[in-house]
């Protein structure tokens, strides 16, 4: 449907002319698919970050306030997975909010090292935990931690190396590719643990809402993504030539984002003119729901052993402890 053939010499050329940015070099590559997308971690540049932030106090985003309840009443329980001394690694940790539930509840944390592939919204929120935790090691790090990541040294009086994935963000990746992070966590993390949270299966009617909100907040989230892209990248997306859709896709347990062309139309990046058609779509995220079992059976093939797990009185969401021996 009005999609080009992936040009290889052209994206070569494009390669010789001028180093691309990695969100130029996977935004190029995935225009050039047959079924568009684009990886949703671009979303997170500072105004994408605000957004999501916007989102996650909305009514009808029920995951962040169903996670805080649970990591709220459960804290003990969880601190005495932990241990004292702890140091924690947070992947993807944005504006670190969900982690101070985390470190007022543990007995004398050593450090805190948060991953985070914004590194302007990183610093900011670092600023303000340092403030309001003066005596807590804070090591922020800017990179992707989809990727092979090097991490701080060990602290020879550090307790557990513990990972904390809060956010059901483990969601928006395909289940190899949750497969091969959880993989990696469990090499980082190796002697200590993971506490993850991850959203449960359930009816699709929530879901729908949670990503169609009525403020419009989500497509403003979602169609940041091409603002991003026309600032960064010099591209030419109309942002009125787009809709924000989202579904909920039952054989594969996930909630769909894309941004749908309201008509037939022509974008430019990097020299290359790619032709949408009206109702053709971008594919930017996908939200895997699990069950508490299927997740405990993810952790064991990536190496975990999977003990204790926390949910809400509505088995909403989900919170597990994975030991990383």
């Amino acid at each position: 449907m009005g999609t080009p053939a992936f040009n290889l010499h052209a994206f070569r050329a494009a390669q010789r002319a001028a180093p691309l940015s990695d969100f130029a070099r996977e935004l190029f590559a995935g225009l050039s698919l047959g079924a568009r997308s684009v990886s949703p971690k671009f979303f997170y540049d500072v105004a994408g970050s605000a957004l999501f932030d916007r989102i996650c106090e909305l009514p009808e985003y029920y995951p962040t306030r169903t996670e805080v309840r649970i990591l709220t009443d459960c804290a003990d329980e969880i601190a005495a997975q932990i241990g004292p001394d702890a140091e924690i690694v947070e992947f993807g940790a944005g504006s670190l909010t969900k982690v101070r539930l985390l470190l007022d509840a543990l007995e004398a944390p050593k450090r805190y090292v948060p991953i985070d592939i914004s590194g302007e919204h990183l610093e900011a929120a670092v600023e303000r935990l340092r403030a309001d935790y003066p005596r807590l090691m804070v090591q922020p790090v800017v990179a992707d931690y989809t990727m092979p990541l090097v991490l701080p040294a060990r602290d020879k009086g550090a307790g557990q190396r513990v990972g904390f994935f809060p956010g059901s963000t483990l969601g928006n990746f395909n289940p190899d590719e949750a497969l091969a992070f959880l993989q990696l966590a469990h090499r980082l993390l190796r002697g200590g643990g993971l506490l993850l949270g991850v959203d449960l299966v359930k009816d699709p009617a929530l879901l729908h809402a949670a990503y169609n909100d009525a403020q419009g907040v989500t497509a403003a989230f979602n169609l940041n993504l091409l603002r991003r892209a026309n600032a960064e990248l010099d591209t030419d997306f109309d942002l009125d030539g787009f809709t924000h859709a989202a579904f909920y896709n039952s054989p594969m347990r996930r909630i769909e984002m894309h941004l749908v062309s309201r008509r037939a139309q022509t974008v430019t990046l990097d020299g290359q003119r790619f032709e949408f058609e009206e109702g053709e779509t971008i594919h930017t995220e996908n939200s895997h729901k699990f069950t508490v079992e299927g997740l405990r059976a993810l952790a064991v093939k990536a190496g975990f052993r999977p003990a204790a797990v926390w949910t809400d009185p509505d088995h909403l969401f989900s919170v597990h402890w994975l030991q990383a021996a």
